[in-house]
């Protein structure tokens, strides 16, 4: 069983895109929207808050957890693995994040190479990433991609508002102000030039993705994480079989910290025909 962990819902278009990718496989989400938005949290309350949901999913049988959310990421997957996993008593479970792979497709670099190697360390492309305040100060993905391109310029942009708008299913038109002003920053940051690339920083964004489209450049690269993820998730699980073996069931369980009903009813708008999600506590 594979864990997919979320402070909200954006976790679900992760979440989808591996499901459609391994149907055989089972997985069991958990958001935790009883301390939603991690974004104004501490840093040490967004680290306990992750590691007791993990925790949690462990309890529930799964031995490799994704954290499908930028945020958990930028701030507590490295303490997590690093500091408290290695000590935690659970042998043979893992945690993992999404800004990995997503570094990993922008870069061409695999994660564990964090020093320039040709031809990367010559690359002067730029790079775009747009997020939500709390990821883009974090600054994790200039940290991780200058490490591995470090001529590449990054150029970052706080999307305000996108993600609420989009989760309360604001009409098209208020995204595409939103969306609009938020490539408007980035290219004003840039002088106007189009980046060769753009990471879509926040699991909410690829609802939008057709309306970075239209605001960028015909040119730039967009990066949706579910596709990055799952293609990254894929090669993964073949280099480590052993967390989904003999799983074949292919059962999905849905839970959140908030109230269900609730959850279950504004999920549609990430997945329309998603399961019903059940309370749990953490």
């Amino acid at each position: 069983m594979i864990g997919v962990f979320d402070s909200g819902l954006g976790g679900l278009t992760v979440l989808r895109a591996l499901v459609a990718r391994f149907p055989q496989l089972s997985f069991v989400y958990l958001g935790d929207h009883a301390h939603v938005p991690y974004g104004n949290r501490s840093s040490d309350e967004v680290v306990e808050l992750t590691r007791r949901s993990v925790e949690a999913l462990y309890k529930r049988g799964a031995k490799l957890v994704l954290l499908g959310c930028n945020t958990a990421t930028a701030v507590a997957a490295r303490r997590l693995q690093r500091i408290w996993l290695p000590h935690a008593g659970w042998p043979g479970h893992n945690v993992l994040g999404i800004v990995a792979p997503t570094v990993e497709a922008a870069t061409q670099t695999p994660w564990a190479v964090t020093t320039p190697q040709y031809p990367q360390k010559y690359m002067t492309d730029t790079i775009a990433v747009f997020g939500t305040t709390r990821t883009v100060t974090s600054g994790v993905y200039p940290e991780e991609i200058r490490k591995r391109c470090p001529r590449m310029r990054v150029v970052q942009q706080a999307s305000a508002g996108l993600a609420g708008a989009i989760e309360d299913e604001a009409p098209e038109a208020e995204l595409d102000a939103l969306v609009a002003a938020s490539v408007a920053g980035m290219l004003a940051q840039t002088g106007g030039v189009q980046p060769h690339s753009a990471i879509l920083g926040c699991t909410h964004f690829p609802l939008v993705e057709h309306l970075f489209r239209r605001h960028l450049g015909p040119s730039t690269r967009i990066l949706s994480q579910p596709d990055v993820v799952a293609n990254s998730f894929e090669d993964y699980l073949e280099r480590k079989p052993h967390y989904t073996d003999c799983d074949v069931s292919g059962e999905l369980t849905l839970l959140t910290t908030g109230d269900a009903d609730e959850i279950s009813a504004r999920a549609r708008v990430f997945w329309p025909d998603v399961p019903a999600f059940s309370h749990t506590t953490t």
